[in-house]
């Protein structure tokens, strides 16, 4: 049985410490939160206890912990842990700078503990699927990748103006996504972006709308589109074109219900929000994570996925400051 300790308990820590507590390899052995009535309300459903963070990741009886506590303290909170002899899984980012990233996983090599990055979308069963056929050749060599992310709508500002920014708080998971999928790194990025679903978003600093160019050097090309409007639902599709053909992932409506009359067929519309979208996801994710564990090997994705990602989305945000691709 691992025994894990969870390192905030807001939305995403809900999330994970629940799959954690719910694991037949795993038992939570602690919540820990500044915010205590959040850790008191996780605690009693699933029976960890509470504790303060700096004693959660020293606890002799904790073989690994979860991060899910704000992005300023991902690399900090990382670096403790894994000097600790614990495994790590972390909430995407490490962090919001590149070198800092690269400073803390100098601290992770040199402890040899598992450090695990959290984009849960590789794990999607859909897309998990997709890559297996795309690896097994069914449309040949991969020529054009395009990833559409919409969200239903924006967060609030108060979120906007701590997130680094559309390209590393949400594009970094489609350029994870792409990286993943085209099974080689970009070496050219092109973005464009603006404010046009909230003037508010663009005055804190950030825009709301975007597309990014990215080119391999075989010569991959991957286009990826993100807005923070969709009014119809949470948007999130695949298509990659090769030199046999195209393969899709579809978006996942809330049923698979249809109802056909002379006025055309109507369809329940898309699931809206990326916890219940990406709910298996998250439980697979986990699987991965423990497995790794027990196995004795290095999980994946892995913080130089984690650095990889946010140097593409550094990268697409200075061309979209510029006007002008970035070599990476």
């Amino acid at each position: 049985m691992i025994q894990i300790a969870l390192l905030g308990a807001g939305r995403i820590g809900k999330i994970h410490g629940r799959n954690a507590a719910r694991h037949p390899r795993a038992r939570l052995v602690s919540v820990s939160d500044a915010h205590l009535p959040s850790a008191e309300a996780l605690a009693a459903e699933t029976g960890a206890a509470i504790r303060p963070i700096e004693e959660a990741i020293a606890a002799p009886d904790v073989d690994a912990v979860l991060i899910c506590t704000p992005t300023t303290t991902h690399a900090d909170l990382i670096e403790k842990a894994a000097r600790a002899g614990k495994a790590v899984f972390c909430e995407k980012p490490v962090d919001l700078s590149s070198a800092r990233i690269r400073a803390c996983l100098d601290v992770v090599g040199k402890t040899g503990r598992p450090l695990m990055i959290g984009f849960n979308r590789r794990f999607d069963p859909n897309f998990a699927d997709l890559k297996r056929r795309i690896g097994e050749g069914a449309i040949g060599e991969i020529e054009l990748l395009t990833v559409i992310s919409r969200d239903p709508a924006p967060p609030p500002i108060s979120y906007i103006e701590t997130s680094g920014g559309l390209f590393r708080d949400m594009m970094i998971h489609d350029l994870d996504l792409a990286r993943f999928l085209l099974g080689e790194d970009p070496v050219e990025v092109h973005a464009v972006a603006s404010a046009l679903v909230d003037p508010a978003i663009g005055r804190a600093g950030d825009v709301d709308t975007a597309a990014v160019l990215l080119k391999t050097a075989s010569g991959r090309i991957a286009q990826i589109s993100n807005s923070r409007r969709a009014t119809y639902g949470y948007d999130q599709r695949i298509e990659v074109h090769g030199s046999k053909g195209m393969i899709r992932a579809h978006n996942v409506p809330r049923t698979t219900v249809e109802v056909a009359t002379q006025a055309g067929f109507l369809a329940d519309p898309v699931q809206d929000f990326f916890l219940e979208r990406y709910a298996e996801a998250y439980r697979l994710e986990m699987t991965a994570f423990l497995d790794a564990i027990a196995a004795g090997t290095m999980p994946s994705p892995s913080g130089e996925d984690g650095l990889k990602a946010q140097i593409l989305a550094d990268a697409a945000t200075e061309s979209a400051q510029m006007g002008q691709t970035v070599r990476v």
